[in-house]
């Protein structure tokens, strides 16, 4: 996923939130130097829009890559 509004360490870091906040995210790893994470998900228990929501709650905006 394409997330702008990351700008340090920090910002990648608290994205790794996901895994404790949706039951279902396995794995958050996320780069501001490419404005990208990926997430490794259940998808029967997580959907994109949940993943896109969730971000927008802990301050970013997130977009599928392949929507671009």
């Amino acid at each position: 996923m394409l997330v702008a509004d990351m700008h340090c360490v920090n910002c990648a870091m608290r994205l790794q939130d996901l895994e404790d906040i949706l039951p279902g995210v396995i794995k958050v790893d996320a780069s501001y130097h490419k404005g990208k994470m990926v997430v490794t998900f259940d998808e029967t228990r997580v959907t994109i829009e949940d993943l896109i929501r969730e971000t927008r709650k802990l301050g970013y905006t997130a977009i599928e890559e392949n929507t671009i």
